[in-house]
């Protein structure tokens, strides 16, 4: 908040404040998917699910439509599980292939 009220000071509009926040929430939610991605065990998976991460990214980096970014942001952070259990759950998936 006080990153608003020092774009406040210096003259800006609200959309622009709107804008550098949702900025900032888009940032912290790809470091978080990036992080996440530390977990998963095999490196071919791991390089393989990085690229796609970077490139959903790169293909929406114009996008202004907030909801879908907005629900994405959501449902990742419902289904974020401790990294022990996603290894779990990612061996329990590889053993039943």
């Amino acid at each position: 908040m006080a990153a608003a009220r020092w774009l406040l000071a210096r003259g800006c509009t609200l959309t622009s404040i709107l804008q550098f926040l949702r900025r900032q929430q888009v940032l912290q939610l790809y470091r978080r998917i990036l992080r996440a991605l530390r977990d998963v065990p095999a490196e071919a998976d791991r390089r393989h699910l990085q690229e796609w991460a970077r490139e959903e990214f790169r293909r929406n980096k114009d996008a202004t439509e907030e909801v879908s970014s907005g629900s994405w942001h959501t449902s990742f952070r419902k289904s974020r599980k401790p990294p022990k259990l996603q290894q779990q759950c990612f061996a329990r998936e590889m053993e039943d292939k």
